[in-house]
């Protein structure tokens, strides 16, 4: 039976049960339902006829087709760029611009320790251009040292794959994490089957100057603390036990023993002010607020809080800046730099001798100095007075009470302000240190 007269006797009957429920006087919600059913059916048949008589594919198959055409033609372009790609960039030129472009250097030998390949970096490493490359200079040529004659030798010889630290002995004394694996070749042997056969290495080397540095820097702040703190500790721990043992009873020297236990007691504190101090700064939560500042004025607090410390040396402290200077900086952490710089400079003058605060214009910076009429700094001192826990005299410096970071913390501020800390010295005339500010226009109008 086609679909058709189904549908025919679906129209037939729904319209016969209309007729009967309105004869009857049936309710009118079955007159209704029977409508919508008939509508449903002939709308449904027609559908499915018009379906059955088309001859074309069913859009299930018609998107599955055009599906199959849009891959077989994505397939043919994808095909057409590989070739032009392949032609516009042939294979060794792409696998030599991926080795030059490596910041690690990479160094290729032959069995004999002749260089094969290079890279960039392996080139500059080296010091030797493409031209030399391309003669195949021996490995022994290019440096004589002997954790990296050792590992290529040790990857050419046993075959084995080798890691060693590495330290070039230029000027710049740079580390190398060396790893070199050998290149090895199939051979089918007589009697043990399938062997390996070494034809060279391959040598990548990776450079770890920086993290080596930090190491030693880490490795000697933790030093240096232990051993700053070591000595006021032992002094205490000294005392304590001398009162312990009777000497609190003896009138004449306790309170002088009080009184060491309280100056190391003091010293620790102020060690580990500086040591949080500066630790906050290097980690970035320190923010300066810059804003303009009276200079003289800020000076003359920093000489009042000084000036019994300087008449106990005799140090004549000098204020030679105008009244009309204003600088652009955070008051707070300014007024820190200058404390420092001028309790160095009272502690390591001369006996009578004199410090003096001056002022000039730079260009665009700000410069305040803090000269002093010491014994001076020796130049090879120089690039390391600001480093932590430098000094040029320990003993002398811990006998003044200095903890070793002032400078340190000055230079870090300075740089917080976007300025810089330096220091200028002739051996017995004296030191002077310079803080460099950027100018403000502002601060110049107030």
């Amino acid at each position: 039976m086609s679909l058709r007269l189904i549908s025919a006797w679906v129209l037939c009957g729904a319209l016969a049960l209309a007729f009967m429920a309105f004869l009857f006087w049936y309710p009118l919600w079955v007159a209704g339902t029977a409508f919508v059913f008939a509508a449903g059916g002939a709308c449904a048949a027609r559908l499915l006829a018009g379906g059955n008589n088309r001859r074309e594919l069913s859009p299930g198959a018609s998107s599955r087709r055009s599906l199959s055409n849009q891959s077989a033609r994505s397939a043919k372009l994808t095909a057409r760029g590989t070739a032009a790609t392949a032609e516009i960039v042939p294979a060794n030129e792409l696998l030599a611009a991926m080795m030059n472009s490596m910041r690690e250097g990479m160094l290729v030998v032959d069995g004999e320790l002749r260089v094969v390949a290079a890279n960039a970096a392996a080139r500059g490493l080296f010091g030797f251009g493409e031209g030399s490359a391309g003669q195949s200079p021996r490995l022994g040529e290019l440096t004589r040292n002997p954790a990296v004659l050792s590992a290529y030798l040790g990857a050419i010889e046993r075959g084995e794959r080798i890691e060693v630290k590495v330290e070039m002995l230029d000027a710049d004394r740079r580390v190398f994490d060396l790893r070199v694996a050998p290149l090895q070749q199939q051979q089918q042997g007589r009697e043990s089957g399938a062997q390996g056969t070494s034809r060279g290495a391959v040598g990548v080397f990776f450079d770890i100057t920086r993290l080596e540095r930090l190491e030693r820097v880490r490795q000697e702040f933790l030093s240096n603390v232990s051993h700053e703190l070591r000595t006021p500790l032992t002094a205490i721990r000294t005392f304590v036990e001398t009162l312990e043992d009777g000497a609190i009873d003896d009138g004449a020297n306790n309170r002088r023993f009080l009184s060491i236990i309280d100056r190391n007691a003091a010293r620790m504190h102020s060690l580990i002010d500086d040591i949080l101090e500066l630790s906050a700064i290097e980690a970035g939560t320190v923010t300066v607020e810059p804003g303009p500042v009276r200079l003289r004025a800020m000076i003359n607090d920093v000489m009042t809080s000084l000036a019994s410390r300087a008449g106990e040396r005799g140090v004549t402290l000098r204020n030679e800046v105008a009244e009309d200077v204003f600088v652009h900086a955070d008051a707070r952490r300014l007024e820190q730099m200058l404390t420092n710089l001028c309790d160095n400079a009272i502690k390591f003058n001369a006996e009578g001798g004199a410090v003096r605060l001056g002022y000039e214009r730079a260009g665009d910076r700000d410069r305040i100095s803090v000269m002093d009429t010491g014994e001076g700094i020796a130049p090879e001192h120089i690039h390391r007075i600001f480093e932590r826990f430098y000094r040029v005299d320990r003993a002398r410096s811990r006998a003044l009470g200095g903890t070793g970071l002032g400078l340190a913390i000055v230079k870090h501020l300075s740089r917080a302000h976007g300025g810089e800390a330096t220091v200028q010295s002739v051996p017995g005339e004296g030191s002077t240190f310079t803080i460099e500010l950027p100018h403000s226009g502002r601060a110049e109008q107030r």
